[in-house]
């Protein structure tokens, strides 16, 4: 327990020219609610793309839970733990809420075409398993009642819970958020503060990125501060939040 979830050292990831990325590194604590803020274009989405397998490192090392996941892509790093939602929501539009969870069970099943063709025994409970298991994360993020409904018809929040409880679904050690408060209400914004409280309560180490700089010094453990593709701060939100280097970062410097 006493090595870190998530290890990242001397990331760099470069587009053509533009070095998004270089030398980064951060270690996750195991139940943790770790915060990544930086102004637009700071690579904060870039290195959440690294960590999920969208993007491969350029340099570095990258370890997960003991092991190392250099080149690995997004459906190995699921079934090792990792989940994720999007800055954009990206939910299966025409499929109904519980349809949307169940598909986050992918990486947790064994059946095949074969077992769901001939209905085999296995099968039918695995996807009863699934069902039940849906049932519970659609009540456990608060919208049980909109189980049948498409996801393209419930309301923005719903969504972003939605989008929630499918990567639960995939029983994640790690659960990365990007931009998760995005668009929420300030009644919206505590009921998510209250439910990634629960999350790590329940043992999942929380990732997030957030433009709500008060949701991230009042929810974070820790903060991680990137500009230019750099980390300029690290540590606990206080500590962050009078950095020299990160007032700078966001608000100018007084030559500037």
């Amino acid at each position: 327990m006493s090595e870190p979830l998530l290890a990242l050292s001397g990331i760099g990831k470069q587009f053509g020219g533009l070095a998004a990325l270089t030398d980064v590194s951060l270690h996750i604590r195991r139940g943790e609610i770790y915060g990544l803020i930086g102004p637009n274009g700071a690579g904060k989405t870039t290195l959440f793309n690294v960590v999920t397998g969208l993007y491969q490192p350029g340099c570095g090392e990258f370890h997960f839970d003991g092991r190392s996941y250099q080149t690995a892509k997004p459906h190995v790093l699921a079934q090792a733990g990792i989940a994720r939602t999007f800055q954009n929501i990206r939910l299966f539009a025409n499929l109904t809420a519980l349809e949307n969870v169940m598909a986050g069970r992918h990486v947790r099943t064994r059946a095949g075409v074969f077992g769901a063709l001939f209905g085999l025994k296995s099968t039918r409970c695995e996807e009863r398993d699934s069902t039940l298991r849906a049932r519970e994360l659609l009540r456990y993020v608060g919208i049980k009642k909109s189980s049948q409904t498409l996801a393209k018809h419930l309301s923005y929040g719903e969504q972003r819970r939605l989008e929630i409880a499918r990567a639960l679904a995939s029983e994640p050690l790690l659960l990365a958020l990007d931009e998760p408060a995005a668009g929420m209400n300030a009644t919206e914004t505590e009921d998510l503060k209250v439910l990634l409280q629960d999350i790590r309560a329940n043992g999942i180490t929380v990732m997030l990125i957030e433009h709500d700089v008060k949701l991230i010094m009042g929810l974070c453990d820790r903060v991680a501060v990137l500009d230019y593709g750099r980390k300029i701060a690290e540590g606990a939100p206080d500590e962050v939040r009078s950095n020299p280097a990160v007032i700078a970062a966001y608000l100018g410097s007084d030559d500037e």
